[in-house]
Order: structure tokens, then C-alpha cells, then sequence
């Protein structure tokens, strides 16, 4: 996510109503309290910052979606298909769901009871799940789709344009337009079907398996065969000029670029190639089979995001824009966090790459951009709080997180020196290739590397309150 994260939206969630059947209520009913039969899979995996985000209980494997979506009526028909496997006994287990109606839910096949609460679906199968057991779920669902509103007043998730729909789901979103397990910790594979009126294009993850037009519509297949987030996955929707290419590496290219932000975008869009040859040198081979960009004109939206192989912006975006969002294919998306606690490590590493890349480029030196920032004064928003403790959900896409989390790593830099500073990063993304990381694991590893015990350091850049006293 590009910093600064939040700019001021002017689009409003459009609410839907879910109203639950009498039917389905008597059969929760029925199915009884969760003392009764064993305990429920948790509504969600306590994220100290979203605690209902994710669920317990069980792990998916597999989503397969399939949309069709009318930009003019702003309607979302969907079919997903949760492929998963219970890690405890399930009478009953969520699902991260807001806002759209649910008409058809089944259990393996069987149709099973639900209810809504909150951002909660609630599914009780016609039988327990045994721990262990894999089985798949099956939700259909319709309505009119919107963004969620976070903790600091900003949007994600299904955002309306004025041809179609930007989707980006950091951190909460993906349960606006999918049921989902939606949380980092819960990795899956994807794929996706997607039909919109011919002349828009529908653009998702991974690599394009097929392209149909007939009817008056067209049908998109995207395969996301590396594991994802949920907060990680798009179907974005619009009128989109499409330029797709192999590189000399093997990477499959798409990129997709409305028309109005063409000009701007082209001479940034160009240097993908290199600048993910140039990360590739500094943090290890790239983790995907596919790449690319959705290049939207959604200016009230006021961020982009590294949507997993194929980052969506608002706009045309800068240089510097484009290597934040390809650094966090490797931090971030391969490597994910275990709580948005620990963002600095997707956000401080995604700036440090912005960093270097200009160091190394003839731009500013990484030493010059740390000096520029520690001479701020103590009073600065910089110093507001900790990277590594922002406090809530509000503050998660703050100035501290991304430029003071790129300052620890730079003091992490000079400490170490470079040759033992570049194998840490190195060392970080192939560990946890991916999976997901913590901060203490972060930690121990560099001084694994390092051979030194960076414990004040860590703890003065990372959680000491206010500006540190030397640089």
C-alpha cells in the first residue's frame, strides 16, 4: 500500500440489507447451542486490531468464484466455493460476509443452516465436521455491492467507479464481494470467473487461463495458483486498455490501463521489467509465475495496493509508486503478517525499497532520505507512535509505519553493514516464502545473520515512544 495510505473519499457504502429466513432460522434452531454438540469454530482468529477478522476452526485450501457483474445496475451475482479442511470438531463455523444476500448455501452438497450477525455468516451443516475432515462450501449470493468503512474513515472492498468497480480489500474488504476466511493468516489458491458487458474487461490475480466474448458479455478466467489473502485477491471492472507480454524470465505480464490515465502511466509501466529484475538481485527470485498492473481513474479512492501479482492504482502511477508496490510481492504477499500489528513489516519494507531503488539510481542516497526525516522535530506526526506498536486499527497505514519503519531498517543497515543487511532481507523472504512472518521472528533472524545483538536497537526504533534521541 502506497503511503500515504488514506486521502479523503467521497464515495459512501451502499448498504444491502440480509434478512434471514424463517426456514433457516428454525433449522439453526434446531442444530441447538455450540456447548451442546462442541465447541463452534471462533468467530474470529483475534487479531488484537480486527478481532472478528479470520475464523477458527478450519483452514481454506481453495476458492473458486464465480461473478457476473453490471456496471450500470451496480449488480453482483456470485457463486463461491470454499474448499477446506476442518482443524477442530465443527458443529457450526463462520464466515467473513457482509452486506449482500445470501440465496443458497450448502455443506458438501447438503444444504445447511446460516444467519447473518454482523459481518458474520453463520453455518451450521446438517452434521458435524470431524477435525481432519475436508469438505467444501458452497455460497450463492446477489446484490449491490459497497466498500467497507474503516477504522479511520477511509474505504476498501468494492469501490463503484463510473465504469465498474475498484476492488481493493487492505484490510477488511474481501468480505464485501466474496464469504471468505479473511484474515493473512488463512492462505489459499484461487480462481476466478468473471462475465461483464463486453467492452469492459474484469481483472483479477495470477495468470488469464481464458477469454470468451458472446452475447453481449465477456467471460475472464484468472488462476492464482500461489497462496493468497484474502485482503490480497481483486475483480476489478472497468474499460481497461490491455497490454500483455512475457519477459525475458518467463514472467506472464498483463497489464490494464483506463484509457483516460494511458499517457501518464505508459513511461512508468514500461520499467516493470526492470525494476522487478532489480529486486529480484536484492530479495530473491520473484515469488510468482504472473505480474503486471490495473492501472484504474478512481481518484476519489486516494491509494493503490499490491494486490497479489497485479498492484491496482487509482491513477497513473510514479515510479517510486510502482517499486513500493512490486516490493511487497515479496513483503506482504509471500511473506504475510500473523497480525496487522506487525504491518511495519509489509509497509516499512515496501518504503526502504523506494529507498534504495533511488539510491541506486541516481536519485537521493537512503542515507540522505533518513537524514531529511530524523531532522524533523519531535513534535512531527513522524514521532507520533511505534512502527511496531501503532496502538489500533486507525493507525496502521500512519507516517510512523511506513517511514519510521523504513528508518529501523536503514539504523539495521549501518549496524550490520550491507553485505549481512541484504542477506537478512534475503534470508526473511525465502524463510517464509509463502507463509507469514512475526516481528520477533524478523528480529531473531537478524541477529541470527548479523552475529550481533540488536535488542536497543529493536527496541528503541521499532517501540520506543517519541522521536529516538540519537539517529
Amino acid at each position: 500500500m502506497t503511503h500515504p495510505r488514506r486521502r479523503t473519499v467521497l464515495l459512501r457504502r451502499e448498504a444491502v440489507a440480509a434478512t434471514v429466513p424463517v426456514a433457516v432460522a428454525a433449522l439453526l434452531a434446531v442444530a441447538g447451542p455450540a456447548t451442546a454438540a462442541g465447541p463452534a469454530g471462533a468467530a474470529g482468529v483475534g487479531d488484537p486490531y480486527f478481532p472478528l477478522a479470520g475464523n477458527g476452526g478450519y483452514h481454506v485450501t481453495h476458492y473458486d468464484l464465480t461473478l457476473r457483474y453490471d456496471p450500470g445496475s451496480r449488480r453482483l451475482d456470485g457463486t463461491a466455493v470454499l474448499t477446506a479442511r476442518a482443524t477442530q470438531r465443527l458443529p457450526r463455523f463462520d464466515l467473513d460476509f457482509q452486506g449482500l444476500d445470501v440465496t443458497g448455501l450448502t455443506v458438501d452438497h447438503v444444504r445447511a443452516a446460516h444467519r447473518r450477525q454482523g459481518q458474520e455468516l453463520v453455518v451450521a451443516p446438517k452434521r458435524a465436521l470431524r477435525k481432519g475432515e475436508r469438505f467444501q462450501v458452497t455460497v450463492t449470493y446477489h446484490g449491490t455491492p459497497g466498500p467497507v468503512t474503516d477504522p479511520d474513515g477511509s474505504l476498501d472492498g468494492w469501490i463503484p467507479t463510473d465504469d465498474g468497480a475498484f476492488v481493493a480489500g487492505e484490510p477488511q474488504g474481501a468480505m464485501t464481494w466474496f464469504p471468505a476466511n479473511n484474515h493473512p493468516l488463512d492462505k489459499s489458491s484461487y480462481d476466478f470467473t468473471i462475465t461483464v458487458p463486453a467492452g469492459r474487461a474484469a481483472v483479477a490475480n495470477g495468470v488469464l487461463v481464458g477469454q470468451r466474448t458472446a452475447h453481449g458479455t465477456t467471460t475472464y478466467r484468472w488462476r492464482q495458483k500461489e497462496p493468497m489473502a484474502a485482503y490480497l485477491a481483486t475483480a476489478t471492472v472497468g474499460k481497461f486498455q490491455v497490454e500483455q507480454y512475457t519477459t525475458r524470465d518467463g514472467l506472464r505480464v498483463y497489464n490494464a490501463v483506463d484509457p483516460r490515465e494511458a499517457e501518464a502511466a505508459a513511461p512508468v509501466l514500461k520499467k516493470l521489467p526492470s525494476v522487478l529484475e532489480w529486486e529480484s538481485r536484492l530479495f530473491g527470485p520473484y515469488p510468482f509465475r504472473a505480474a503486471g498492473s490495473i492501472v484504474d481513474h478512481a481518484p476519489n479512492v486516494g491509494y493503490a495496493l499490491e494486490t497479489q501479482t497485479r498492484p491496482v492504482y487509482d491513477r497513473a502511477p510514479s515510479l517510486s509508486t510502482l517499486v513500493h508496490e512490486s516490493a511487497h510481492q515479496w513483503f506482504g504477499d509471500s511473506v504475510s503478517l500473523t497480525s496487522w500489528k506487525d504491518i511495519w513489516l509489509n509497509e516499512g519494507f515496501a518504503t526502504y525499497a523506494e529507498w534504495l531503488y533511488a539510491e541506486q539510481h541516481g536519485g537521493d542516497s537512503a542515507q540522505k532520505t533518513f537524514d531529511a526525516l530524523y531532522a524533523r522535530p519531535a513534535t512531527d506526526g513522524l514521532w507520533a507512535f511505534p512502527p511496531g506498536d501503532p496502538g489500533s486499527g486507525a493507525n496502521i497505514f500512519g507516517t510512523p509505519v511506513y517511514a519510521r519503519g523504513a528508518m529501523t531498517l536503514h539504523v539495521l543497515r549501518t549496524t550490520v553493514g550491507d553485505r549481512a543487511f541484504f542477506g537478512i532481507l534475503r534470508a526473511w523472504a525465502a524463510a517464509h516464502r509463502y507463509g507469514n512472518g512475526t516481528t520477533a521472528q524478523f528480529e531473531r533472524l537478524a541477529e541470527r545473520v548479523s552475529g550481533q545483538d540488536l535488542g536497543d536497537l529493536f527496541r528503541t526504533w521499532l517501540y520506543g515512544p517519541g522521536k529516538p534521541a540519537t539517529p
